[in-house]
């Protein structure tokens, strides 16, 4: 799903460019040398932005390590109708959206967006939800929290 959230997270910079001027965006990938075609298309078609290789999967662990079987329950896990329902109702959304990926690399790890402040410390942090598109509405609500609460503070100096 990580082509669909970042193609989310491009079209949410372009939607707002004001509020999302005063942040960086970068992505974080845990592998490189496995799928570096689809690492190509993924930042020229879906996310424009710097990625940095996460060798030690520290922005993973900070998710608590998670794997797509952490949000998937056990009753879509022993229910084939259910797991398959599922993965189609995925296949047309991002059909849908143009979006065509593959099933190469480790592909189980989840992690999320962080937000971090101008002194480096994380402000908020958006967990990813397999098989779900990201809540753009809450993302950028708290990116608007965060600009308007650092533009008090440089008023009250």
């Amino acid at each position: 799903m990580c082509r669909e959230h970042g193609q989310q997270l491009t079209e949410l910079a372009a939607s707002d460019p004001k509020t999302l001027s005063n942040f960086g965006m970068f992505g974080v990938v845990k592998e490189t040398g496995v799928d570096d075609e689809g690492s190509r298309d993924f930042y020229e078609d879906y996310f424009p932005y710097p990625l940095y290789r996460d060798e030690n999967l520290d922005f993973y662990r900070a998710f608590g390590d998670g794997k797509i079987t952490d949000h998937l329950s056990w009753g879509t896990l022993l229910n084939p109708y259910k797991l398959y329902k599922g993965m189609n109702e995925i296949r047309k959304r991002t059909k849908r959206k143009n979006i065509v990926g593959n099933l190469k690399g480790e592909g189980l790890k989840t992690g999320g967006i962080i937000v971090f402040g101008s002194d480096g410390e994380p402000k908020y942090a958006y967990p990813e939800l397999t098989g779900n598109p990201l809540k753009t509405d809450d993302i950028l609500a708290a990116l608007r929290a965060l600009s308007d609460s650092t533009s008090e503070s440089k008023e009250e100096l």
